[in-house]
C-alpha cells in the first residue's frame, strides 16, 4: 500500500518550472531514493511535498489523506518528517533541547522519556553529549542530532535530505547505516541523496530525477545495474 503518492506536481520558480508534473510513490516499510545532479529538483520535490514550498499543480496523497494544500506543521502532525539538507539544527540549544523540540507534537511526558531512550540507545554519542551546545557538534553528529530530532515526531515517513552531505567518507558509511538500522526497525524511509551508488545500494526502489522530470525508475538494484545511471551517476 502507497503511504505516500504524489501525483502529477508542479512547482514554479517565478516563470521557471522547477517540476514538470512528476509522479512517484512511496509504500509503506520501503526506502526509496531519488537521486539526480545538483539542481535536478530533488530538494525542491521534497520541500514541496511536505509543504513548505507552494505547488502549482498536482496532487499529494499521505496514508490515503489528501495533503496537497495541508500546511507543513500539521503534515508533521500527521506523520511525516523532514530532515532538511544542511541539518538546519537549533545551533544555540543544547542537544537534549533540539530533541524537546522534535517532540513538539507530544503531549505526554513519559512518551516523551520513552523516546529519548530510544535515540540515546540509537546514537550513544547524542547521550554523552545531551548538554553540549547544538553548534559545537562535528558535522557528523550534528547530522545525528537532525535525525534524532526528525524521529522524537515518531514518524510513519522519514524524508532525509542530502544526509550524507559534507560529511567524511567514514562517516557518511555510519549515516547510511544507521538509515538501514531504522528501515529494519520498521520507519519508511523517502531518501534524496547526490550520492547515488550508496542510496542505490540499500533502497527497494529509486527514481532518477533530471531537470525538473523522473526519467527512470526501478529496483535499487536495476538502477544500479542500469548503463545510463552507471555512466551519468556511479562514474561507469
Amino acid at each position: 500500500m502507497a503511504l505516500l503518492e504524489v501525483n502529477n506536481l508542479e512547482v514554479y520558480y517565478g516563470v521557471i518550472c522547477a517540476l514538470k508534473g512528476i509522479s512517484f510513490h512511496v509504500n509503506e516499510g520501503e526506502i526509496v531514493s531519488l537521486i539526480g545532479a545538483n539542481g535536478a529538483g530533488k530538494t525542491t520535490m521534497m520541500q514541496s511535498t511536505v509543504g513548505i514550498i507552494p505547488k502549482r499543480g498536482g496532487q499529494v496523497l499521505f496514508d490515503g489523506q489528501d495533503i496537497t494544500k495541508t500546511p507543513c506543521h500539521k503534515i508533521v502532525k500527521l506523520g511525516m518528517t523532514q530532515v532538511p539538507e544542511g541539518r538546519r539544527i537549533f545551533q544555540e540549544l543544547t542537544v537534549y533541547e533540539n530533541l524537546m523540540m522534535g517532540a513538539y507534537t507530544m503531549k505526554d511526558q513519559q512518551e516523551f522519556k520513552t523516546e529519548l531512550d530510544k535515540i540515546y540507545d540509537l546514537f550513544p554519542r547524542l547521550a554523552e553529549r545531551r548538554k553540549q551546545i547544538a553548534g559545537t557538534l562535528s558535522g557528523g553528529e550534528q547530522q545525528m542530532l537532525a535525525m534524532s530530532r526528525a524521529l522524537m515526531s515518531k514518524p510513519k515517513l522519514l524524508m532525509l535530505d542530502e544526509p550524507s552531505m559534507g560529511l567524511a567518507p567514514i562517516l557518511v558509511d555510519q549515516i547510511f547505516s544507521i538509515i538501514k538500522e531504522l528501515h529494519a526497525a520498521g520507519t519508511t524511509i523517502l531518501l534524496v541523496e547526490q550520492n547515488a551508488s550508496k542510496a542505490l545500494e540499500i533502497s527497494d526502489r529509486a527514481y532518477v530525477l533530471e531537470t525538473g522530470n523522473i526519467t527512470l525508475s526501478g529496483t535499487g538494484a536495476e538502477l544500479m545495474n542500469s548503463p545510463e545511471v552507471q555512466k551519468a551517476y556511479l562514474g561507469g
